[in-house]
């Protein structure tokens, strides 16, 4: 009796750690692999989001609209929450990688892998990624999370080395990332507010001339506030707070048949040249401008990045950044820095 006592015992004990287990903890492997299989098998998603940047001189947030089709369409709508909430799209589709801001018909075409090159805060299948790249990336699991942190993948930027990214426990979609600096600090942090992973979506939604009609509507509302700037200056003029240890030479105006046009003459350590226009009339129809180079985030706006320039639009001023002397890094901080105007 005893021996069948003890025999009982030890097959309750045996089934009571089997079913302990299985309702234990996932491991970070079966994390990863469920994350994996979620990206796999999915047709495409919704996400809604608010990313707040400190990269430049003060903090910048954006609204964000992430609609992803399977294989390889995007759109990224991102709308600032400055002034004039100027709304900027990011497009991927058939034709290529656009820029889009529709209130100034501008776009630009890029010769690039995006959203593959670089890593990305905001797209799902970019956050997954990055966890299965690095071999070293820290796992820890809460009450509600799966938290990984891992390398990031930014080319023109190396002073954000870190992420921190948080899975929903029971539908391993992210609920923020935290982007670090070399001492931890987070100077980018996405907040998603809403993730549907069975979204409808219409046949024209990635199409360039979709997403470029919004222009009337925002054309009207910048059309509007350059208004009220042209009572008291048709041009307020931007310089940047972040000079690489150069000062203003020369400041010159042109007056164009259409509006003002500024350019500022940089001399020093690292000269370059910062262009400032802005067109008082209605935007033209335009065509694409080729970008060989890479997207950019600037903290207040998107901007095209190539070997020696950097382009952007804010506040219904397009501005253009050249110099064959300062690094990619070094334009993107120049460029940042912009934000702010100053009388001289």
């Amino acid at each position: 009796m005893k021996k069948i006592f003890k025999y009982r015992m030890a097959l309750v004990l045996a089934l009571l750690i089997i079913v302990l287990a299985a309702c234990g903890e996932k491991s970070q492997e079966d994390v990863v692999g469920q994350l994996q299989k979620n990206v796999e098998d999915m047709s495409g998603y919704k996400a809604v989001a608010e990313m707040s940047m400190n990269t430049g001189q003060e903090e910048q947030k954006f609204n964000i609209d992430v609609w992803h089709k399977k294989d390889d369409y995007y759109r990224v709508a991102l709308e600032n929450n400055g002034e004039r909430n100027e709304s900027q799209i990011i497009l991927k589709n058939d034709d290529g990688v656009f820029v889009l801001t529709p209130a100034l018909d501008k776009s630009f075409k890029f010769q690039t892998e995006w959203p593959e090159s670089s890593s990305q805060p905001y797209l799902y299948q970019s956050l997954v990624n990055d966890v299965i790249k690095d071999p070293e990336a820290a796992f820890e699991s809460t009450d509600t999370h799966y938290v990984f942190r891992t390398k990031t993948n930014y080319q023109s930027n190396s002073n954000l080395p870190f992420q921190e990214i948080y899975f929903d426990k029971k539908s391993y979609v992210p609920t923020m990332v935290r982007v670090l600096d070399k001492d931890n600090n987070a100077l980018v942090e996405v907040s998603f507010s809403n993730f549907d992973m069975d979204p409808a979506f219409e046949d024209d939604d990635f199409s360039m001339e979709k997403n470029m009609a919004s222009k009337d509507a925002d054309a009207a509302t910048s059309a509007e506030v350059e208004g009220e700037d042209a009572e008291t200056d048709e041009l307020a003029v931007y310089y940047p707070l972040f000079t690489a240890g150069s000062d203003v030479l020369e400041k010159k105006e042109v007056t164009l048949d259409n509006g003002k046009r500024v350019i500022l003459t940089y001399d020093g350590e690292k000269n370059f040249t910062l262009v400032e226009e802005r067109n008082n009339t209605a935007p033209a129809l335009s065509t694409p401008q080729e970008v060989q180079g890479e997207i950019v985030n600037l903290g207040h706006t998107i901007a095209a990045l190539s070997s020696n320039t950097i382009e952007w639009s804010y506040n219904g001023v397009e501005f253009k950044l050249a110099s064959d002397e300062l690094t990619q890094e070094e334009m993107i901080q120049v460029a940042q820095s912009v934000q702010g105007q100053e009388a001289k």
